[in-house]
């Protein structure tokens, strides 16, 4: 089963490690360090132009990609539920 995170942009969901709000996320230091360091090592893929409201950490061939993603945290897990119907 894929996911689609937006644009063009679809991940296999075996692949997703996790699924976080934007705003909520980065009130921690931790995770503003862990986006930071995903963005200097180039593993952060931003699937719209607009204002991100969620990033989703996948596992893809033994690399950790951070994907941006303007489509709610909500939106993206009933996308999520729906396949695995």
């Amino acid at each position: 089963m894929y996911l689609h995170l937006g644009q063009n942009t679809v991940v296999n969901m075996k692949d997703i490690v996790g699924v976080f709000e934007m705003d909520n996320s980065t009130v921690s230091k931790h995770t503003r360090n862990y986006l930071t360091r995903a963005q200097k090592e180039h593993r952060v893929v931003n699937v719209s132009m607009e204002l991100p409201k969620s990033f989703i950490v996948c596992r893809e061939g033994g690399r950790e990609i951070v994907y941006l993603s303007q489509i709610s945290t909500a939106t993206l897990l009933r996308r999520a539920s729906l396949q695995n119907m």
